[in-house]
């Protein structure tokens, strides 16, 4: 019953590893901070922990949402040291940081066994993320436009 229980635990880490490990490709591809290692280690530690504490605890809520709630604490405070202030008032690293903050929570949904839940996040997250930038970027453009419309000539 052991060696079952351990092999479900080890399919769930691998899982957790490579679904990070996505996310850490696509940040790495477009020269962001925090690329492949560091998201698949945050997805496994999460998975980790997580998975442990369901045979520890024997599946205790309580115990599980401590844990979750910790990590997703823990990992808020990793995601803030990617934010980085420049000089000119813009922002940077924002979406490196919520990056992180997700990888932890699919790292927990695959401890916890959702892993077709966990693969849908990511399929969700790499569509965010690369049809995010462009999407703001017409955004922008468009509101240039109607701003150039309706500014005296």
């Amino acid at each position: 019953m052991r060696m079952l229980q351990d092999f479900d635990i080890f399919l769930r880490l691998i899982v957790a590893v490579f679904l990070g490990g996505l996310i850490g490709i696509n940040r790495f591809m477009h020269k962001k901070p925090a690329g492949v290692r560091t998201h698949a280690l945050v997805s496994l530690g999460a998975g980790l922990m997580i998975a442990l504490n369901g045979v520890i605890s024997h599946d205790d809520a309580q115990a599980f949402s401590r844990v979750a709630q910790g990590l997703i604490t823990g990992i808020g405070f990793l995601g803030a040291g990617l934010i980085v202030h420049r000089s000119d008032n813009m922002v940077e690293g924002l979406t490196s940081a919520a990056s992180i903050w997700l990888t932890a929570a699919i790292g927990l949904a695959c401890g916890a066994g959702y892993i077709d839940i966990a693969a849908f996040v990511v399929i969700l997250a790499l569509l965010v993320i690369n049809l995010g930038g462009p999407l703001e970027r017409w955004a922008e453009r468009q509101m240039q436009r109607w701003r150039d419309d309706k500014s005296p000539h």
